[in-house]
């Protein structure tokens, strides 16, 4: 199992199947804060959903195309953080995270990202990744602000949310 140990409280590991139950009520607890900003919620409705979304992570490692880590803060499934896709000829990536609502505030997602950024550039041998937040997301764009990425525009339309389209700033960091 790939694990990555931030500090005493916080790890990354990949997502397994026995971890389906964890992650379901993850998400089940804190639909209505993660339906802001996150268009599969509505589509997590048992735990066999979240197991199916744990092997299509599996089975995307298992291709090269980067892994699905649960953030675990204290022994407790707090969030996801993975790879959308791995450009490898371009050597290129791009990073997706949430974490519950009860978890916020403590310094998680940032720890949590840049580990990410460490595996993305040194593991991985990467040289560029992008982290796309919808413009009215500021809990999420202080992320990459934070971390030094450099936003480098507007993607317009970008994203369909329950009915409602959003637009993306588009950040990234490079390989110095």
């Amino acid at each position: 199992m790939l694990q990555i140990k931030i500090d005493d409280e916080l790890s990354l590991r990949i997502l397994e199947e026995r971890h389906a139950e964890d992650l379901f009520a993850a998400v089940d607890n804190c639909r209505t804060y993660l339906r802001e900003w996150l268009p599969w919620v509505d589509a997590t409705r048992t735990v066999r959903d979240s197991k199916d979304y744990i092997k299509f992570g599996l089975k995307k490692f298992a291709d090269g195309q980067g892994p699905e880590f649960g953030i675990w803060y204290k022994g407790e499934l707090a969030g996801v953080i993975g790879l959308h896709y791995i450009h490898w000829q371009n050597k290129k990536s791009s990073i997706g995270y949430w974490l519950s609502e009860k978890f916020q505030g403590k310094g998680i997602m940032s720890r949590a990202n840049e580990a990410m950024l460490s595996y993305i550039f040194e593991e991985l041998d990467l040289n560029r990744v992008e982290i796309r937040v919808a413009t009215e997301n500021k809990k999420s764009e202080a992320i990459p602000e934070r971390l030094g990425f450099e936003l480098e525009g507007i993607a317009r339309k970008s994203e369909i949310i329950y009915g409602r389209t959003v637009d993306h700033k588009v950040f990234a960091k490079v390989r110095d």
